[in-house]
């Protein structure tokens, strides 16, 4: 199978959004979003929780990248009646399709990085 994001006889100068499997992978390619989508593929998580896993991620970050995730409709943003108050965070059916395209990346990575010479 080939995809093709543009014609191939004459390459003209294109944004991100006129391929959407460049677009994707830009959106894919930020430095937390597929942890995020790695965390939460485990199950539901709040704040505090990814915060936790995501050494290095500053609060303001990950607050902003949920947002992003949320906006494409790949994770869903659910408020808990507790207090203090506590959102949960967790895959759609989006983020769902999503994990598992990115996890058959895995094995190839792993095969890569074993051929890769010192």
């Amino acid at each position: 199978m080939t995809i093709h994001c543009y014609p191939l006889e004459e390459p003209v100068a294109r944004s991100a959004t006129d391929c959407p499997v460049e677009e994707w992978l830009a959106f894919l390619g930020h430095r937390w979003n597929a942890c995020l989508l790695w965390h939460l593929s485990t199950g539901p998580k709040s704040h505090g929780d990814l915060a936790t896993r995501l050494r290095g991620i500053s609060s303001r970050v990950l607050a902003e990248r949920l947002v992003a995730l949320e906006a494409r409709g790949i994770i869903s943003r659910t408020p808990k009646a507790t207090w203090p108050r506590q959102v949960i965070y967790a895959l759609t059916d989006k983020g769902q399709s999503l994990v598992s395209i990115v996890s058959m990346l895995e094995p190839w990575a792993r095969g890569m990085a074993d051929q890769d010479e010192p």
